[in-house]
């Protein structure tokens, strides 16, 4: 299968957008300091994301239906919140959440 220049140029010139909208933040973070509110304010972005990952995968929604639990996620969560009481490490949740769901459905 043979890639036509326009296609070609269109993918460098998007990925090269992508990549310096990427690397943008961390080029001007160093060079500048965020206000104190603002880096407080950041600090709570992880912990949103997986809260709405954690909802959005804990309940199923059907229309014209109350949405339904999934039992194998609200399992889960217990040793899941269990290890962020005690570890405070989101790569530790997650590790322990993967691997408890892993295992559920392994049984």
């Amino acid at each position: 299968m043979s890639i036509s220049s326009k296609v070609f140029i269109t993918y460098l010139v998007c990925g090269t957008g992508l990549a310096a909208l990427r690397l943008m933040p961390f080029l001007l973070l160093k060079k500048f300091n965020l206000p104190k509110a603002v880096v407080e304010f950041l600090e709570f972005v992880p912990i949103v994301i997986m809260t709405t990952l954690w909802f959005s995968s804990l309940f199923t929604a059907k229309q014209g239906h109350l949405p339904q639990i999934d039992w194998q996620y609200a399992i889960v969560t217990i040793p899941a919140l269990t290890t962020a009481y005690f570890t405070r490490s989101l790569m530790w949740i997650v590790v322990v959440g993967v691997a408890s769901l892993a295992l559920i459905r392994l049984i």
